[in-house]
């Protein structure tokens, strides 16, 4: 199990441990390790470190891990097959709004007709990315715990009325046959390293990708793509929906989430970047001129930078879809 504050705020909702939940651990917090790991000799090739994540897979198939499914992609509740595949349907007055809708004409009167009531975050195996009909859902479970606060001196109960003595924390369960996976230009050595601000001890393995997963990436994604990460895009004041150079005919999004990371330096607790808002993974694009290159080879320009540019976090990785 891993531990963690239940933490952003206290309601009601939080009271049974769902508020702050934030798991699996972020791309960022995983170049914590390659910080501890850095040295003199190395510093150098950590420069154009990437990484991106979270992803997951049943540790006897690590090769066919399981990335954010598109949102055009609509599962039933309590089911997981894909039901319905949302295409863009164009205004053909300005009067009328894009809608996105399916392009079978029996499987488009049905979704318009009697809409089901669809879940959210599913996962989908890489290897049907392009065949896509069933998913997976999150293989780890949240479990709250309410536990007595200590004094800070001694092994007692704190006693101050005004804060309480009781904290919730959430623990995260996660499959007995189960791994997180992330994907990087530069391996880490094989071992037990210590992960996160909690400093929870995971066993980390660098494995090969699979010759095929590596052709799907460099595919160049053309006009039609999701992210399988989430995504900052803007300036470092403000949060966008997308790169400015991007021409956009049509977007299919969810709501945004708060993102930051620590920055490092000299303090103990060290200093923590701005909070910004990511675009969610499984975000669907439709651009009016292709990008004719794969994420890695993205304009760095792009991204937004603060201490390092985004693109080292895998920010919006993305795969060509047939939409």
């Amino acid at each position: 199990m891993l531990y963690g504050s239940a933490g952003r705020f206290l309601s009601p909702e939080n009271l049974v441990g769902r508020s702050g939940n934030h798991f699996p651990p972020s791309s960022a917090t995983l170049s914590g390790l390659y910080a501890q790991q850095q040295t003199a000799e190395t510093k150098e090739k950590f420069t154009h470190l990437q990484i991106a994540g979270p992803f997951w897979a049943k540790e006897r198939e690590p090769q066919n891990f399981f990335v954010p499914t598109p949102l055009n992609y609509l599962v039933p509740k309590e089911k997981s097959e894909i039901a319905y595949k949302l295409s863009p349907e164009f205004p053909t007055t300005e009067n009328e709004t894009i809608q996105w809708l399916p392009q079978d004409p029996a499987k488009r009167k049905a979704y318009q007709e009697k809409p089901d009531k669809f879940s959210a975050r599913h996962w989908l195996a890489i290897k049907d990315w392009n065949k896509a009909e069933k998913v997976h859902s999150s293989p780890w479970k949240f479990l709250p715990h309410l536990h007595p606060r200590l004094a800070e001196d001694q092994r007692r109960v704190e006693q101050d009325g005004d804060q309480g003595s009781l904290f919730l924390e959430n623990s995260v369960q996660l499959g007995p046959d189960v791994c997180l996976i992330y994907l990087t230009n530069h391996p880490l050595e094989d071992g037990w390293y210590r992960f996160g601000g909690e400093g929870h001890m995971v066993d980390i393995r660098s494995l090969e990708l699979d010759g095929k997963t590596q052709e799907l990436l460099n595919e160049p994604v053309g006009e039609k793509f999701a992210l399988i990460t989430s995504a900052v895009w803007g300036s470092n004041r403000f949060s966008e929906r997308f790169p400015e150079q991007w021409s956009v005919k049509a977007l299919l999004t969810d709501r945004a989430s708060p993102f930051r990371y620590r920055l490092g330096g000299t303090g103990k607790t060290k200093r923590l970047s701005r909070g910004r808002h990511t675009v969610p993974a499984g975000t669907v694009y439709v651009l009016e001129e292709p990008i004719d290159q794969p994420w890695h080879d993205w304009s760095e320009e792009w991204f937004p930078k603060e201490g390092y540019s985004f693109n080292r976090w895998g920010c919006g990785l993305a795969l060509p879809i047939a939409v």
